[in-house]
């Protein structure tokens, strides 16, 4: 089968960086999928795993962690799935990534592809609405029960990209009121699509520009962008016994102790942390599903902003070029090999 995937990890301009590849197509066991890869999309984990290090791999390594496409195969412990079902999922990062014609994928965390959208559209979502939905109502404690969030106020740093765009949405569906940040016109615009209520800008403080909107803390902060850098000015605004998520590691020590005196939490959000440590893995088969009848309710929509052909290294590089540019606006996807 066709596949994209790299030996070595280099920068994206290097000719190796990623390759076209021809690599045997695997069989479905025990309670995995065996899913023809229909579109794909590309997300910042993509970049940060291919960027360069020193390590050679004896055998491809095939990045993507987001893809829509049908079943092939079921292995013989697999319930929830059956061949010739449309599905969608991000996979695990500790598996080969989607990157491939076929691509092996555990059924608990797959879920039914939305009936309303095509195989692109669809690409764009799983990861980032994984992500955005486990933040907000595993980790920040939201409920759907819109009456219990009437007058909170949730601020989300970096609103324009992949997860920001599907958080606005999530948010604003259970009747919260939603601040994002964004700095450029074109992404104060593409947050105000999604439906933000309000934007400030990221490169300055948060504490004036929430003034100039009447609010003096938030109950909510989900971080998508530079934990340390944005750290003093989240503590500033969280409300007493509010939440702050992150999706964003930190790269210096952040001072917890900003926190104390309002009894704030802090919480991280990592997508892989079930398929790495094989806990609850059920829960992102069922988010999924939930994801997919709110985009067929028209509660929600996909995210995908561009759309760069056929699934193949010369397409692909361009995609990890643009992200690795730090000025991404939604999704970009791919879709089938050429």
């Amino acid at each position: 089968m066709k596949a994209v995937g790299l030996y070595r990890y280099l920068p994206i301009d290097d000719p190796e960086s990623l390759l076209d590849l021809t690599i045997p197509k695997p069989q479905a066991t025990n309670k995995d999928l065996l899913v023809r890869v229909k579109a794909i999309s590309v997300n910042p984990v993509d970049t940060k795993i291919r960027g360069p290090k020193d390590k050679v791999e004896e055998q491809p390594k095939i990045l993507g962690w987001d893809a829509a496409g049908i079943v092939e195969e079921v292995g013989e412990n697999c319930t929830l799935f059956q061949p010739g079902d449309e599905v969608f999922y991000a996979g695990a990062a500790n598996r080969q990534g989607a990157n491939s014609e076929f691509h092996l994928v555990d059924e608990r965390i797959v879920g039914k592809k939305p009936s309303t959208l095509d195989f692109a559209a669809t690409a764009s979502l799983p990861l980032t609405s994984l992500t955005a939905y486990e933040a907000l109502f595993e980790h920040l404690g939201l409920t759907q029960n819109k009456s219990e969030n009437v007058g909170k106020k949730l601020l989300i740093v970096n609103g324009a990209g992949g997860v920001g765009s599907v958080a606005i949405q999530l948010a604003k569906s259970i009747d919260l009121t939603v601040v994002a940040t964004a700095s450029r016109p074109e992404t104060r615009d593409w947050v105000k699509k999604q439906g933000a209520d309000f934007v400030i800008d990221h490169h300055q403080d948060f504490a004036p520009q929430l003034q100039k909107i009447n609010m003096t803390e938030v109950d909510y902060i989900l971080c998508l962008h530079s934990t340390e850098l944005h750290w003093s000015a989240m503590a500033d605004v969280i409300a007493p016994l509010g939440k702050i998520c992150s999706i964003v590691e930190t790269e210096k020590p952040v001072e917890l102790g900003l926190l104390k005196d309002k009894s704030a939490t802090f919480t991280w959000e990592f997508m892989f942390t079930k398929s790495n440590y094989q806990t609850n893995l059920i829960t992102q088969h069922n988010f999924l599903n939930d994801i997919a009848r709110m985009i067929d309710a028209k509660e929600i929509h996909a995210t995908i902003n561009q759309n760069y052909g056929p699934i193949n290294a010369e397409n692909l590089k361009k995609a990890h070029k643009q992200l690795e540019s730090d000025t991404t606006i939604g999704k970009i996807v791919l879709e089938n090999f050429a």
